[in-house]
């Protein structure tokens, strides 16, 4: 089981990025997160090289690198691409909804 999913439309999105940006073939997907002070963690993903330290997966050949030590708080993780008039990118939902007020 992958800890990371990834929508349809992301998927797209990033391989549309592989070709376009002619990524080089030892570079994966990283995934993980940055902060974690007061204000929260906050998610990040972009194209780089292996390291050591890594969890490594394969996600429709596309390499994807996550750091041991971001490994849980990436449990669970969808990644979507919104693109829209007022905004493009890629957007992570936790599946953490508001439960209604009683």
């Amino acid at each position: 089981m992958n800890p990371v999913s990834f929508t349809k439309t992301a998927l797209r999105e990033i391989k549309h990025i592989i070709a376009s940006k002619n990524i080089p073939a030892e570079y994966g997907l990283r995934v993980g997160v940055k902060g974690g002070g007061c204000a929260g963690i906050e998610y990040v993903i972009g194209f780089d090289k292996k390291n050591a330290t890594d969890v490594a997966f394969d996600l429709q050949n596309i390499p994807v690198f996550i750091e041991k030590k971001n490994f849980m708080h990436l449990i669970g993780i969808e990644v979507d691409f919104y693109e829209g008039s007022d905004v493009r990118g890629f957007v992570f939902n936790n599946g953490v909804t508001k439960q209604p007020d009683v």
